[in-house]
């Protein structure tokens, strides 16, 4: 068969003016500025790159990336016939518009923020909730970056964004350090314990700095809480005992008021309305300075905003292209430079420029040549070096990818209408039902598979209910009249049978020596021929084609 495998250093990684003016014009489309910096690299270093991805791929590609599953055949066989120039575009917007593409998203955010939180299982349901109504309203990074860091339970549009500081309230280290990592791309932990070896810009005074603007946060009785006064002390590799500025990773040192520590009778006023809020079972009173809010503004001010808005567009790229444009993308500093520097600028000012626009910034970074060049590499040559960009990456499924698309997989083809087709009074909305539906049901089984790596191999846990679960093959090959076995139960010709499985699984043709080589096996197994369709229905489903997204 075939199987397609086919800041520290701020002044590297921030933008003097006169670099911005040389950038390529702000008005150019995000796809267009993509392929210009990624082609002129492999231009200047003579770097052979791999063709454009068929259609059939591109779909497969798109759907998994956009919306967490494969497409359906009516989707793969509308996109492949299509003769329209515009086919592409129209299909990313369409998946972009759709339900399932804002649930996808939410989930991926969800296990983003929470996944180190929440011992690796990465999901929170009342953040999941929140993250799906913002990026339902296509609510700005920015503002749900401040939505995180300074949560309203009193708006009813923030509910449930107070989870990702509770689930961390209990260790002000982790905090300090998650926050740099997901939203600025640093991981300062180890500037911790002593100043960073290998990052000269990376102090003690850095890493407590951060901490400053979270030591006066709290839980109180389940509500965040955050006192008028506190003074993060630490002490140096040197044995000097020192008290922390407020200091954002920038550089840029925060005056703030309460910087000093109170006496006795200070800290027990200063207590008394949170006891009293405790009691109560209510909120507590609000700071009359929060560090906090002071934080995200200075995050957001112009002269620090590019670092955010270059570890969103650096957690984006990695997400879809397999590697960042800076790698790790914990390690964005003067000593781990972008691949490609001036793109990395002209999206994060582009992102800055738009607002923040999430759906715009995945859009275009869907529509380039770079994200839909073929993984495979047909020279005898030694392939390019991932940071070209030349050849995809091969991506392993995420839980949620790999379970929606066992469920889709399994189902009757012929139960997705083609769109704007429905014998159902919802007409349209018929399709998107069908796929809410199966994501329900597929929501339990991924919590079966790990979420992957860098360094991604098939777990012991994963390859066992593969092999041993007789539930789950009872539950993917049962051959009712809405599954693909009760499909091709009814099918006669063996060469139909065979096409119609390979389309709905692997969501292609088969090719000829895939058709000869199944049609051999089912030609032996005539007098059992569902079993002999269930057993290579489950090869398709096992194999490495479908595991990864390609």
């Amino acid at each position: 068969m075939r199987v397609a495998f086919a800041i520290f250093g701020i002044c590297v990684l921030l933008v003097s003016h006169s670099w911005a003016d040389e950038l390529l014009p702000a008005s150019s489309p995000i796809e267009k500025a993509i392929d210009h910096y990624i082609d002129a690299k492999i231009a200047t270093d003579k770097v052979a790159v791999s063709p454009q991805v068929d259609d059939a791929t591109l779909i497969r590609r798109l759907t998994l990336d956009l919306c967490g599953r494969i497409p359906t055949v009516p989707e793969t066989r509308e996109f492949v016939e299509s003769k329209d120039p515009a086919k592409r575009q129209k299909l990313v917007d369409r998946l972009i518009a759709s339900p399932g593409f804002t649930r996808y998203q939410a989930s991926e955010f969800d296990i983003m923020l929470m996944k180190d939180a929440t011992g690796g299982k990465g999901r929170s349901a009342n953040l999941y909730d929140y993250l799906q109504k913002a990026l339902a309203d296509n609510r700005p990074w920015d503002r749900i970056f401040r939505e995180l860091i300074v949560p309203d339970d009193n708006d009813a549009k923030q509910k449930g964004s107070s989870e990702f500081l509770k689930a961390r309230l209990t260790d002000l280290d982790k905090l300090t350090t998650e926050v740099s990592v997901l939203f600025f791309g640093v991981n300062v932990s180890c500037a911790r314990c002593h100043d960073h070896p290998h990052v000269p810009d990376w102090k003690q005074d850095n890493f407590f700095g951060m901490k400053s603007f979270f030591a006066r946060t709290f839980d109180n009785g389940g509500f965040i809480a955050e006192r008028d006064f506190g003074l993060v002390k630490f002490q140096t590799t040197k044995g000097v005992n020192k008290d922390a500025k407020m200091l954002f990773i920038s550089g840029k040192i925060v005056d703030a008021p309460g910087m000093k520590e109170l006496s006795r009778d200070e800290e027990r006023k200063e207590r008394e309305p949170f006891e009293e809020a405790k009691k109560k079972k209510v909120a507590p009173p609000a700071p009359k300075y929060s560090a906090r809010a002071a934080f995200v503004d200075t995050a957001l001010q112009p002269e620090q905003r590019d670092l955010f808005a270059k570890a969103i567009v650096n957690r984006l790229w990695a997400r879809l292209f397999g590697l960042g444009l800076v790698n790790p993308i914990d390690q964005m500093h003067s000593e781990n430079p972008p691949s490609h520097p001036e793109l990395l600028t002209w999206l994060a000012r582009d992102t800055i420029e738009h607002k923040y626009d999430l759906r715009r910034l995945i859009r275009g970074l869907v529509l380039s040549q770079a994200y839909s060049r073929s993984s495979r590499w047909e020279s005898t040559a030694e392939p390019p070096l991932p940071k070209y960009f030349a050849v995809a990456r091969v991506r392993p499924l995420t839980p949620m990818q790999l379970a929606m698309s066992l469920r889709i997989a399994t189902a009757d083809p012929q139960q997705f209408k083609p769109r704007g087709e429905s014998s159902s009074p919802a007409g349209p909305d018929d399709f998107e039902k069908k796929i809410e539906s199966l994501e329900n049901a597929a929501r339990g089984l991924s919590s079966s598979f790990e979420y992957p790596g860098d360094d991604f191999q098939i777990g012991v846990g994963e390859a066992l209910l593969f092999n041993n679960s007789d539930k789950l093959q009872r539950d993917l090959l049962a051959d009712g009249n809405d599954r693909l076995l009760g499909r091709l139960k009814q099918l006669k010709d063996r060469k139909e049978i065979i096409e119609t499985a390979v389309r709905t699984v692997l969501c292609r043709e088969p090719t000829a020596d895939e058709v000869k080589l199944l049609d051999a096996f089912l030609a032996k197994r005539a007098d059992k021929m569902p079993d002999a369709c269930r057993q290579m229905v489950w090869v398709l489903l096992t194999g490495s084609e479908f595991r990864f997204n390609y």
